[in-house]
């Protein structure tokens, strides 16, 4: 076993079973075309799954299902955590975070402040879209999603039931992060966010 495997697969052992690794992980132990291949080797060996381009887990293991492989969520999560950038959920992903729509889509779209970039996990895709530091300026997380699922849905789209449905997610919001995020909401958004306050 060539050394820049032994190591990187004991640093893969100390971590615990779901852990997302990214092959930047293990720069400190080869040039990025050993990396690569110590890499495949691994994933060969059933030590490591490959998610996505430079994207692993080491798999969880279930007694039910056997493997458990990372959501799609949860690896935009470790990608906005390693590259230190903020990530807000839109559309139709932010609906169906709020409960406000039972649509799962196969395309998770993000707002950041990072680099735009799409990433296919399996079936689902990843999209980071680039965006103003305004949109991604709110604290609470129940008012973050509000106001991008409002969005989406549009003024015309709104009904009063809906409506309804947001003002009772948004009393369960923080009081300070609620003020805080209204002021960020446009003019339509911020009348129906004010009715929880």
């Amino acid at each position: 076993m060539s050394s820049v495997e032994g190591k990187i697969e004991r640093r893969i052992k100390s971590r615990p079973r779901g852990t997302i690794l990214f092959a930047g992980d293990f720069m400190e132990f080869g040039t990025p075309e050993a990396i690569r291949q110590a890499l495949v080797r691994l994933v060969s060996k059933g030590v490591l799954r490959r998610v996505s381009q430079g994207i692993y887990v080491r798999p969880a293991m279930s007694d039910y299902i056997g493997e458990v492989l990372p959501s799609a969520e949860e690896v935009a999560q470790s990608i906005a955590k390693r590259d230190r950038i903020k990530i807000v959920p839109t559309g139709s992903y932010a609906l169906n975070l709020l409960g406000l729509s039972t649509q799962i889509p196969l395309k998770l779209v993000y707002l950041t402040d990072g680099a735009p970039r799409e990433i296919k996990i399996g079936n689902r895709t990843i999209k980071l879209k680039k965006t103003t530091p305004k949109n991604l300026m709110a604290k609470g997380e129940i008012s973050r999603l509000v106001i991008q699922a409002l969005r989406e849905v549009g003024q015309k789209g709104l009904t009063s039931e809906l409506e309804m449905k947001v003002v009772g997610l948004l009393k369960k919001e923080d009081r300070k992060d609620l003020e805080h995020d209204v002021a960020l909401a446009p003019a339509w958004i911020r009348k129906i966010m004010q009715k929880s306050l």
